[in-house]
């Protein structure tokens, strides 16, 4: 509950701080926007609480953190809207001018920039705000949890017996929220002087920047202006030269092309006297084989007139050695007188006769 109660004073402070702020860049004057005479609006502590509390489960996922922040800061705007005019009969804004609004309670464009606001809250502003409350000593952060309630208290009853038009005697009460709405205008005009002076120093430094970029950007068109002369000098100097590479390179690219047909002819020539050689040597090599062939050929033919010859006389001995076992048989077969005589004579001719 502690920590509940501060966070909700510290973000109504700061959501009346953003409505000042937004007034006097609006109108250039300080309006208080807010519902109570003190400087806090209580609708700010409530949707950031609710956001806290509710859209914490979402905030590891950034898109559905934004679409669940639009969804629930539209509903409480248009609840808060409607409560206070139905109770009250007043309006504390009114979108009806802008586009994409719903009965002037809410509108698209405001819708969005509180979700992106809710955003900032949670996942960047928030933690420090934790961080500073923590560091509070306990005893210091409930007297001024008291402080600020029982001021909202008398705040909250001085409002609604005025809005009310309650007439009865509440001196104390009237005083006590006249001095907390002098003090809430004097920190208000404060806010929207310091807030004014800051759009105007911005102003100021943003013309004082418009110069300077001025200056800076004639410079810069002086010096690339300079640049590109040098460049071009510089471009032709390289293109010269370049020029002057390349009429090189042609004339030992034609030097090398000449030295190259210079030795092809050289090679071509040696190429051609060593065909020659060769088909010289290659004639001679025929003949000698030619020669050697006929004369291997001359060879053979002898060698085979000398076998014919031989075969021929092989041939002829072997007749006549048919024809003398013929005539051999026939006489064996007409035995003649003498012939065991002669056979017991001569045993080797009856083996020869034989054969």
């Amino acid at each position: 509950m502690y920590f509940f109660l501060c966070f909700f004073y510290v973000y109504a402070f700061l959501g009346w701080c953003a409505e000042v702020a937004y007034a006097a860049l609006l109108h250039g004057r300080f309006i208080n926007r807010g519902f109570l005479n003190g400087p806090v609006c209580p609708i700010y502590g409530f949707g950031v609480l609710l956001a806290l509390y509710l859209l914490r489960p979402l905030q590891p996922y950034w898109p559905l953190l934004f679409a669940g922040s639009v969804l629930l800061t539209s509903l409480l705007e248009l609840a808060t809207g409607f409560a206070l005019e139905k109770i009250f009969g007043k309006r504390w804004w009114d979108y009806s001018k802008e586009p994409f609004n719903f009965r002037g309670y809410i509108c698209l464009r405001f819708s969005l920039l509180w979700g992106f606001a809710c955003v900032f809250v949670v996942d960047i502003l928030h933690p420090t705000v934790s961080l500073f409350v923590a560091l509070l000593p306990f005893a210091l952060g409930v007297l001024l949890l008291l402080v600020c309630t029982a001021s909202m208290a008398v705040d909250l009853t001085a409002t609604v017996r005025t809005i009310a038009n309650l007439r009865r005697r509440q001196s104390q009460v009237d005083a006590l929220a006249a001095r907390m709405r002098e003090l809430s205008n004097e920190f208000g005009e404060s806010l929207s002087v310091r807030v004014l002076d800051a759009v105007e120093v911005g102003t100021e430094l943003k013309e004082d920047l418009s110069e300077r970029a001025e200056s800076v950007r004639q410079e810069a068109q002086e010096r690339a202006e300079t640049i590109r002369e040098q460049a071009e000098q510089r471009a032709e100097e390289i293109r010269e030269q370049a020029e002057t590479v390349r009429q090189e390179a042609e004339q030992r690219v034609e030097l090398a092309r000449k030295e190259a047909e210079q030795r092809a002819e050289a090679f071509r020539q040696q190429a051609e006297t060593a065909r020659q050689e060769a088909e010289q040597r290659v004639e001679l090599a025929r003949k000698e084989a030619e020669q050697r062939a006929e004369s291997v050929h001359e060879q053979a033919e002898e060698i085979r007139k000398e076998a014919e010859q031989r075969a021929e006389r092989l041939r002829k001995a072997r007749w006549e050695a048919a024809e003398l076992r013929t005539r051999l048989a026939q006489l064996r077969a007409r035995p003649v007188a003498g012939q065991s005589r002669l056979t017991d004579a001569f045993p080797n001719i009856r083996e020869q006769l034989k054969d």
